[in-house]
């Protein structure tokens, strides 16, 4: 509800990657050699995303932080982590951490506490769970949503080529993506909010891969869509949308997200801050114009 409350205010689904790869940091924020052992790096990325951060307020509902690019720095990354969903909170964005955390019995139990629960210092609306080791690895994320009104986003159409090496192979009861979306309509019920009657279950699906996303809407109508490969991947705005309905305000369903093209435009890579801004303010509005016009 909290989400597509959001997204139909904004009038676009798009959901800002936090995804800061080193070697892409602008000049203005960098600090030192920039590597994963240099201790000022951590800092160096925090001023940064904390600029994206109080940039996107308000233009946008979501931001989703790629955990491991935070991992890879050690304590210092988590430590820094812990303080970009400290900035969020406080700018009143969602968070829909990108974490595609899959294990069985109490290690996904502890998991989804570290991430879900509302008292934990990493706590976030939402993250990303990886579904093939069985229900019974997302079963103790679902609980938690259910129980601390926060979201679930299961794999089943990723964007990369050799995602369909083991998604689309086919079996008896249609393509693997097909199964796993079968096997998630009971979560999905289960998840449906009050008032948008939406779920908060969510799933990953493919601008790549367009006509997937009709197959997968058909056996999840409710089911929140988390649009990958939009923008640097070669998926358009048009086809990042294929598999929202009508809702409201215009077509909705989910989030589309973008990374590197609105992180790291190429007027950005300047030493001057007044431009990195500027170039970067832009990035933002072209990528909502653009999704504005399809939904």
């Amino acid at each position: 509800d909290e989400l597509i409350s959001r997204v139909r205010v904004l009038g676009h689904p798009l959901c800002v990657g936090l995804d800061p790869y080193l070697d892409r940091i602008p000049p203005p924020f960098r600090r030192g050699s920039m590597t994963i052992g240099d201790p000022r790096t951590a800092d160096a990325v925090a001023d940064f995303l904390g600029a994206v951060i109080d940039r996107v307020s308000g233009k946008v509902a979501v931001i989703k932080p790629q955990i491991a690019l935070f991992e890879q720095l050690g304590w210092r990354g988590m430590k820094m982590l812990e303080g970009i969903l400290d900035r969020a909170r406080k700018q009143h964005l969602l968070v829909l951490l990108d974490a595609k955390r899959g294990d069985i019995g109490a290690t996904a139990e502890g998991y989804a506490q570290a991430y879900l629960d509302p008292s934990s210092s990493m706590s976030v609306d939402a993250m990303t769970v990886n579904p093939y080791m069985g229900r019974d690895a997302i079963e103790p994320f679902v609980r938690r949503a259910a129980q601390d009104r926060r979201g679930v986003f299961v794999l089943v159409r990723n964007s990369n080529p050799g995602s369909s090496d083991y998604q689309c192979l086919e079996t008896g009861k249609g393509l693997l993506f097909e199964v796993v979306a079968h096997s998630l309509h009971e979560i999905e019920e289960r998840l449906v909010a009050p008032q948008t009657e939406w779920s908060s279950l969510g799933i990953t699906v493919a601008a790549t891969y367009p006509d997937d996303s009709d197959r997968i809407r058909a056996i999840l109508p409710r089911t929140l869509f988390l649009v990958l490969g939009y923008g640097a991947q070669g998926g358009t705005a048009k086809e990042a949308v294929r598999g929202f309905v009508p809702g409201p305000n215009g077509m909705e369903g989910g989030l589309v997200n973008a990374s590197r093209a609105v992180l790291f435009p190429a007027d950005g890579m300047t030493d001057n801050v007044a431009q990195w801004e500027i170039a970067f303010d832009l990035a933002v509005e072209q990528t909502i114009g653009a999704l504005r016009q399809v939904v």
